[in-house]
């Protein structure tokens, strides 16, 4: 009965926040946030920076690449554990059909995997706009429809985990990428 009441508590609470059928700046930003943490877009991004940047970003772009490949996976076990259904809504067909479980939120977990990430091997320059982005990106998600805050606090919750985890062992996947110790490209 209780989480019938925090499951409603959610859904009402989420439902405030909308802006998808909104028109105007607000839903703008939102639709730009919301599509920022796609992973396609990071990983495409990433395999492209990788191939033009100097060795002192690789290690962050290759960490990065590979939390967020991780990341997917974990996140996809989870939400064909759970099947939480999105919340209904027009904006977002591309998610709603090929990703139709909202818990937990993949877009919240990879921002904060990505800012945790860019606070221990990036400028800090670029870690404060990750902190800045990554709450952005997962209330996005909420305000055009597509999660419940629920799966953006699992999301986030999850992000920071598997961060703080892949972290710990970071060296070691440089070294099985390169094939050795010494990473030829740094």
């Amino acid at each position: 009965m209780i989480f019938r009441r925090i499951l409603e508590l959610d859904a009402r609470l989420s439902s405030q926040m909308r802006v998808a059928e909104k028109p105007g700046l607000l839903r703008n930003f939102a639709i730009f946030f919301a599509h920022s943490g796609d992973s396609w877009f990071w990983l495409a991004a990433l395999i492209i920076v990788w191939f033009f940047s100097d060795p002192t970003w690789r290690k962050w772009e290759t960490v990065e690449f590979f939390g967020i490949l991780g990341l997917a996976f974990v996140v996809l076990a989870v939400k064909f554990l759970v099947k939480r259904k999105r919340p209904e809504g027009d904006w977002g067909e591309i998610y709603r059909n090929t990703d139709p479980h909202s818990f937990p939120s993949g877009h919240a977990a990879r921002a904060f995997l990505v800012a945790i990430v860019a606070t221990v091997l990036a400028p800090p320059w670029l870690a404060i706009i990750l902190w800045v982005w990554a709450p952005l990106v997962s209330l996005a998600r909420v305000s055009m429809g597509v999660h419940y805050l629920s799966d953006i606090i699992a999301g986030t919750i999850l992000g920071v985990i598997v961060a703080l985890l892949g972290l710990q062992f970071y060296p070691s996947l440089i070294d099985w990428f390169t094939g050795s110790t010494d990473f030829m490209f740094w």
